[in-house]
């Protein structure tokens, strides 16, 4: 029986938000075979301040313990230099920008990237890692809506980079070729993640179902082939950021003319399994490791060492395609998972 051996499996952009539905969804970080989580802020209200950030991490070890949490502020009006010194001398790590209204909970987003100037600037000063929601507002007297809001937010990428080209960045859950091409040619300080249902998904899958769409949608079979062909070819600037985002069923399953769906995929229970499913149907099997252990890990200063060897994860090819559930539960709090009743041909090893 065919079988892969991955040091450490790190998911480099995670929601796990807070309260009963967070004590759902912590464990399944492990469960989907990840030993370290990149914890998004964008909570209710989003973490802006280093006690949050902490006091949210604690909540997390408690629930789970086993995993590395690397914690996160929301670019916010309230964020200060003095605050981004405080938050990495305290072992934060990053700071999140949305645009307003892109997504779930990005109601205070920002408007004006050059407002944050000076917090990029003790960014770039202490290594904190800015990570980029990489689209704008849509605009319909501009044209702009949800199939070209990446590509139209790529100048500002440019120009952040251009203005502070040793911070680091990374361009959140690409979708498209244009994204792809950007980030290869800003150089070694910017990097990008690509989550496993982009890898799979198309504008076709999401239009008129509801459970596949996210933000940013899902583009072009064109586009999806960019993301495969970079994977594909080991790049190491492009490694995998889940956006795994649970929302209740009946928040994914309904809209009124008030409330659209819940924008987000749920991935985290069935990641690794999925990832090696999805890397496999495309020949990039190989390069499994460098896209959901060593690239991300590399980027961010996480390297594994032999102080820090983490688990090792074994996954094993099945010989009839295992199906994802269709529901966890746990009390009142229940999520259906992407991929659900679909086949996996790959589980982890117990």
């Amino acid at each position: 029986m065919m079988s892969i051996t991955i040091p450490s499996p790190a998911d480099f952009h995670v929601h796990l938000r807070q309260g009963s539905i967070s004590e759902l969804i912590t464990p399944h970080v492990r469960k989907g075979g990840f030993d370290l989580a990149y914890v998004m802020p964008n909570l209710k209200p989003p973490v802006t301040s280093t006690e949050q950030a902490l006091a949210y991490k604690a909540d997390l070890e408690r629930i789970d313990p086993n995993v590395e949490y690397l914690m996160t502020l929301y670019l916010s009006p309230e964020l200060t230099p003095d605050e981004i010194r405080k938050a990495k001398k305290a072992g934060l790590v990053g700071v999140k920008s949305y645009p307003r209204g892109v997504t779930t909970n990005s109601d205070g987003g920002i408007e004006s990237y050059e407002t944050y100037y000076p917090i990029f600037e003790a960014m770039q000063e202490v290594d904190m890692v800015l990570n980029l929601h990489g689209e704008v507002p849509s605009d319909a007297n501009a044209n702009i809506h949800v199939l070209n809001a990446e590509n139209s937010f790529l100048p500002h990428l440019f120009k952040i980079h251009e203005a502070f080209p040793s911070l680091r960045i990374v361009l959140e859950h690409a979708t498209t070729r244009a994204a792809i091409e950007a980030v290869k040619k800003c150089g070694p300080t910017v990097a990008c993640t690509i989550t496993a249902h982009h890898l799979a998904l198309i504008v076709d899958d999401w239009a008129g179902q509801s459970w596949n769409f996210c933000k940013p949608v899902a583009k072009y079979p064109d586009d999806r082939q960019a993301l495969r062909n970079v994977v594909k070819e080991g790049h190491p600037r492009f490694f995998l950021g889940s956006d795994s985002a649970p929302h209740p069923p009946h928040a994914k399953s309904t809209s009124t003319p008030m409330h659209a769906c819940a924008a987000g995929v749920y991935t985290s229970p069935i990641l690794l399994p999925l990832v090696a499913h999805l890397l496999e149907s495309f020949g990039a099997l190989d390069k499994l490791e460098g896209f959901v252990s060593k690239n991300g890990r590399a980027f961010y200063k996480k390297p594994l060492d032999s102080q820090h060897q983490g688990r090792i994860v074994t996954l094993r090819k099945t010989q009839v395609g295992k199906l994802v559930d269709e529901k966890y539960v746990l009390g009142s709090e229940s999520l259906v998972p992407f991929w659900a009743g679909k086949e996996i041909n790959w589980e982890i090893a117990e």
